[in-house]
């Protein structure tokens, strides 16, 4: 069985945010831990799986406005 991971750019589609504003919560820290770490070197493409980021997702304060 394959398993799924979303991309920076996934995670930000799900939770309706644009690609620059979710490499911003990178950058600052405020993303979940990555499920999976995928190359090697200093910097390792990041994987989340959806129920991750579904989780955090609901527990997060200030969820600002919701992209349609």
């Amino acid at each position: 069985m394959t398993i799924r991971y979303l991309s920076l750019n996934g995670l930000a589609q799900r939770i309706g945010v644009s690609p620059h504003t979710a490499k911003k919560y990178a950058d600052e820290g405020r993303l979940p831990e990555p499920d999976a770490l995928i190359g090697d070197g200093d910097r390792p493409t990041k994987g989340w799986l959806p129920e991750t980021v579904d989780t955090w997702q609901g527990a997060r304060p200030g969820r600002g406005r919701k992209r349609t």
